[in-house]
């Protein structure tokens, strides 16, 4: 299934890049949730994460004729968004890092005590992840919450693999420690 999609995009691609704007606007609801989540996980803020990823989109709608290679859309796409969104962060300051796990709130549980631990691990993850420095975090959040492998992360960030598994790794040791009290 992954397959047929990836093969539609690229012939969506083909023909957007052609000018036909209803395949870009295929391709855009094919990936206007995940390119917002990518954004709102970076920005912390739903607002700014909306923006970010229309400007993205537009960017792309603009850029498409000098996309090389119409297989690697997705890839290209979400270093759009990411490269927004990391930009966007450094020129403001988190106010809250709750939205950063939007979509992961707990469900019904067995109690208030269960939601309010779980309210409490979920702002320290959150808070956490608002102290990795901007590409760690990136990382961590596209391989962790967006199910990218190390080789789509690598795309979209535009490094090697190797330093993908080194970031993630980082990552990952400074949110269990950040995250002991919680053990």
């Amino acid at each position: 299934m992954a397959n047929t999609s990836h093969r539609d995009d690229t012939a969506l691609v083909k023909r957007a890049r052609d000018g036909d704007a209803a395949a870009f606007e295929m391709l855009v609801r094919r990936h206007q949730d995940t390119v917002y989540r990518i954004a709102l996980r970076i920005l912390n803020d739903s607002a700014d994460a909306a923006d970010t990823s229309q400007e993205a989109l537009v960017a792309a709608w603009r850029a498409l004729p000098d996309l090389d290679d119409p297989e690697t859309f997705r890839a290209w796409l979400y270093r759009i968004v990411t490269r927004r969104a990391l930009n966007a962060a450094r020129a403001r300051t988190p106010e809250s890092p709750t939205d950063l796990l939007e979509g992961e709130r707990p469900g019904r549980g067995p109690g208030p005590e269960h939601h309010t631990v779980a309210s409490g691990l979920r702002d320290a993850l959150a808070q956490a992840l608002l102290d990795l420095p901007p590409q760690q975090r990136v990382c961590w959040i596209l391989y962790e919450m967006e199910q990218m492998t190390y080789g789509e992360i690598a795309e979209t960030v535009g490094v090697t693999t190797g330093a993908v598994r080194g970031r993630i790794h980082r990552a990952r040791a400074h949110l269990v420690e950040a995250l002991k009290p919680w053990r």
